[in-house]
């Protein structure tokens, strides 16, 4: 089967190494341009253009994808479905080129989080389970026939970087699963139920502010669901505190002093009051220094009892 990919996140990358390993014929691998990124904002490419590099393989980087030289391109090369992961959204003109359509692996249970942050906010609403769907493209967003779905687990502690990880892997699997079924002439994908559906919008600063008066079981979803980035913020004495790592303590009812410091020590650490139980802050960053311990940041900060985070 000859294959053409298209991807930029590191989520991509077990599922084009799947077709490499399982001897389908990736004519091309399709990312975005390069970008700045990091401090230095130095041009870096994709992570999938990275990988792309290492194994040699034919890289296009189009700045349009409705471009007339990037359609004649795809148009010549003639692949048989294009595999979609982590990419932009895609104009009609692109997914309607392979005769068996284009698969796009989404990492949720369609028709629910539909969206740029569906693993987000999959953790930020604490859902206990997840999974990830197959589905040919159409017009609507992450709305096209099913062709396969995965059920997975979502681990108490687990973060959106450790969710993503493994959830890449499972989409690998399932993807290759998919592109056996679609080529069965029997086949037949399933609709979605748009009754059912829900959104999972691109997270946007304010959603990554802790609000204290929620409860901490609350709160340490929106930090697991924001870690490793963007991060979840507090402020403290008017600097950005992002916070990567929490621990419930207690489920105490309080009615005021949210976000207070209830105990700060070296040895034990950071605990903060919610509206709901209180929170150990095992893992934080103050704007522009390095990640570290809630012991350290008491000992580095000389954080008292009875000051706030707001």
């Amino acid at each position: 089967m000859q294959v053409i990919f298209m991807g930029n996140d590191q989520f991509a990358i077990p599922s084009l190494k799947a077709l490499l390993d399982n001897n389908y014929q990736v004519q091309a691998v399709v990312t975005s341009p390069d970008k700045p990124q990091g401090r230095g904002l130095k041009l870096l490419p994709m992570p999938v253009k990275a990988f792309g590099q290492e194994r040699k393989l034919l890289l296009w980087s189009p700045s349009d994808l409705k471009s007339d030289d990037f359609l004649k391109q795809l148009q010549e090369t003639k692949p048989d479905v294009i595999v979609v992961v982590a990419f932009n959204i895609l104009p009609e003109e692109v997914f309607s080129v392979p005769p068996l359509g284009t698969v796009n692996l989404h990492p949720s249970l369609l028709p629910k989080y539909r969206g740029a942050a569906p693993m987000q906010w999959a953790i930020i609403n604490g859902d206990e389970e997840t999974g990830v769907t197959t589905f040919l493209i159409e017009k609507k967003i992450d709305a096209g026939q099913i062709i396969m779905q995965r059920r997975v687990k979502i681990l108490p502690e687990e973060s959106y970087g450790e969710l993503s990880e493994r959830l890449s892997k499972i989409g690998a699997e399932v993807l290759l699963e998919s592109l056996k079924l679609i080529q069965q002439s029997n086949f037949k994908p399933l609709p979605q139920a748009d009754s059912i559906s829900s959104k999972a919008p691109k997270i946007k600063k304010e959603d990554c502010r802790i609000n204290w008066s929620k409860s901490a079981q609350n709160i340490k979803n929106l930090v697991r669901g924001l870690s490793p980035e963007p991060g979840a913020f507090t402020t403290y004495k008017d600097k950005m505190v992002k916070i990567f790592k929490t621990e419930i303590l207690d489920d105490k009812s309080y009615d005021n002093g949210f976000g207070e410091v209830v105990s700060a020590s070296d040895k034990a650490g950071l605990v903060v009051k919610t509206g709901q139980g209180s929170l150990k802050l095992a893992s934080l960053q103050l704007e522009g220094k390095k990640i570290i311990s809630g012991e350290e940041f008491v000992r580095g900060y000389k954080i008292k009892t009875g000051e706030k985070f707001i």
